[in-house]
C-alpha cells in the first residue's frame, strides 16, 4: 500500500506539472476550489482523516481511546485518507504523505485483531497497530531502522523522554571527547562521499540553531492555527471551514506561482537536487515550502508535513552554508534536514536515524546527533510537542466539529 500510494501520488504531481505548462492559470482553480471540495469529502465522509495521521494513529495507542478510536482506524479513513491526499496533490498542495502512510499501515495491521482468537487482547490490537506504524514510516521512506526508533519514541513514548535525551546527550559527549583526543576517525575506514563538517564548527551548530527555531515555529503556528486561529480567520474556519479551505487553496495557489511551482507536492524532487545534482534554489524557497506546507495543513485536507519539512530544512541548510561561504552546501543540507525536522516533531533520535538512512551518510552521525539535540533543545523552547498536542484533541474536542461527532454524522 505504502508503494501503490507513493506511485499515485508521484502521477498526481507529474499531471499537474503538465496541466501547469498547459494553462498557467490553472492553480488558481484548482487549488481554492480542490482544497474546498477535499475539505467538504473529508467531513462528511472521511472523518479522521484530516491533517497528517500520526496524531490519530497515537491517539488510537492510548488505553482509552475507546469509540473514537475506533472511529479513526475505519478501512474507509485508510480509502479516504489516500484518495484524498493525493487529490490534494493535483491540486497543488504541498503535501507529505509518510504521515499518512503511518496512519495507512496502523489501520491495515489492526485490522488484523479479527483474525485473532476472540478478535485479540487489547495488548495485542495496540502491539498491532504500533507495528503498523513503524512499517508505515520504513515502507515510505525506505527506512527500517528508523521505523523502530519511530514506534519507541514517537508513537508509544516507551522510551521516557528524559532517559532518551540523557543517553543521546551521553553519547554525544563522548564521541566529542573522542575526536578532542584521537581525531575524527571510522573503525575501517571512511568513504570520500562529502566532506564531513566539524562537529563544533560554527556553521554546524548554526544550522542546529536555525534549524530548531524554524522547526519550532512551524510547529508553533500549526498548533496555533488548529487549536486556536485568532480573530475572523479563526471564526470563519470553525463556522465556515470549506470557505476556509477555499482561502488557504488561494494562499498556496499565489506561493506557487510566486516561487515558479517550487511548492508544489511533497518536495521530495527539490530535496533530491540539493543533495544529488548540486541544485541551488533560491534563498526564499525554503520558507515559502513551510507557509505552503502550514496552508494545506490548516485547510483541513488530508495533509502530511514530514517529507515537506525534510524539503525545508534541505533549503535551510543550503541558505546557512551559502551565508557561511561554504563550497559545498551538500552537508549542510543534511543537517539542515535533521535540526528542521527535529524542531518540528521533537523526536530528535528519529530524525537521526531517518536522515542518516536516507542519505547513507555514517560519517556524519556525530554532526547529525549534536544537531538533532540542539534543534530539538531550540524547539522546546517555543512549542509543546506537534503531534501528542494534536493527539489530545480528539481526547478533548477543540472548537469545531470534532471527529466524533463527525463520524457519527456521516
Amino acid at each position: 500500500m505504502a508503494v501503490a500510494f507513493a506511485k499515485c501520488t508521484d502521477l498526481a504531481l507529474t499531471a499537474l506539472h503538465r496541466m501547469t505548462h498547459a494553462a498557467f492559470w490553472l492553480p488558481y482553480l484548482l487549488a481554492p476550489c480542490g482544497f474546498a471540495a477535499l475539505s467538504f469529502l473529508t467531513r462528511r465522509y472521511f472523518a479522521g482523516a484530516e491533517g497528517s495521521g500520526i496524531p490519530q494513529t497515537i491517539f488510537t495507542l492510548q488505553p482509552d481511546a475507546g469509540p473514537v478510536g475506533d472511529r479513526l482506524l475505519r478501512p474507509r479513513v485508510a480509502v479516504g485518507r489516500m484518495l484524498l491526499a493525493m487529490a490534494g496533490i493535483l491540486c497543488g498542495g504541498s503535501i507529505g504523505r509518510e504521515g499518512p502512510t503511518v496512519h495507512v499501515g496502523a489501520i491495515i495491521t489492526r485490522s488484523l485483531a479479527r483474525f485473532m482468537p476472540h478478535g485479540g487482547t487489547d495488548a495485542q490490537r495496540r502491539a498491532l497497530i504500533l507495528a503498523g506504524g513503524a512499517a508505515g514510516v520504513s515502507a515510505a521512506f525506505n527506512t527500517p531502522l528508523a521505523g523502530i526508533v519511530f514506534a519507541i519514541e514517537e508513537l508509544s513514548r516507551s522510551f521516557e523522554e528524559r532517559a532518551s535525551g540523557t543517553a543521546l546527550a551521553a553519547v554525544i559527549i563522548a564521541g566529542v571527547v573522542a575526536i578532542a583526543l584521537v581525531g575524527d576517525y571510522t573503525y575501517f575506514g571512511q568513504p570520500g562521499i562529502v566532506k564531513v563538517p566539524s562537529v563544533l564548527a560554527a556553521t554546524t551548530i548554526s544550522v542546529a540553531i536555525a534549524g530548531g527555531l524554524a522547526g519550532g515555529l512551524f510547529s508553533r503556528l500549526t498548533l496555533i492555527g488548529v487549536t486556536a486561529m485568532p480573530g475572523a480567520l479563526g471564526r470563519i474556519r470553525r463556522d465556515h471551514p470549506v470557505i476556509f479551505a477555499f482561502l488557504c487553496g488561494l494562499i498556496v495557489a499565489g506561493i506557487a506561482a510566486g516561487t515558479g511551482g517550487l511548492t508544489y507536492g511533497t518536495g521530495y524532487g527539490e530535496a533530491r537536487g540539493i543533495l544529488e545534482a548540486g541544485m541551488h534554489l533560491p534563498w526564499y524557497y525554503a520558507p515559502a515550502r513551510a507557509l505552503a506546507t502550514l496552508a494545506a495543513f490548516f485547510s483541513g485536507i488530508p495533509a502530511g508535513i514530514l517529507s515537506p519539512s525534510l524539503s525545508v530544512g534541505a533549503g535551510l541548510g543550503q541558505i546557512m552554508a551559502d551565508l557561511a561561504h561554504e563550497p559545498s552546501a551538500v552537508p549542510f543540507a543534511i543537517l539542515g534536514m535533521c535540526g528542521y525536522l527535529a524542531g518540528v516533531t521533537q523526536a530528535p533520535l528519529t530524525s537521526l536515524v531517518i536522515v542518516m538512512e536516507m542519505t547513507t551518510q555514517h560519517a556524519m552521525v556525530l554532526p547529525l546527533m549534536i544537531t538533532a539535540a540542539i534543534g530539538t533543545a531550540v524547539s522546546k523552547l517555543l512549542t509543546p510537542p506537534l503531534y501528542q498536542t494534536l493527539a489530545q484533541r480528539y481526547a478533548t474536542p477543540l472548537p469545531g466539529p470534532p471527529v466524533a461527532e463527525s463520524g457519527e454524522k456521516s
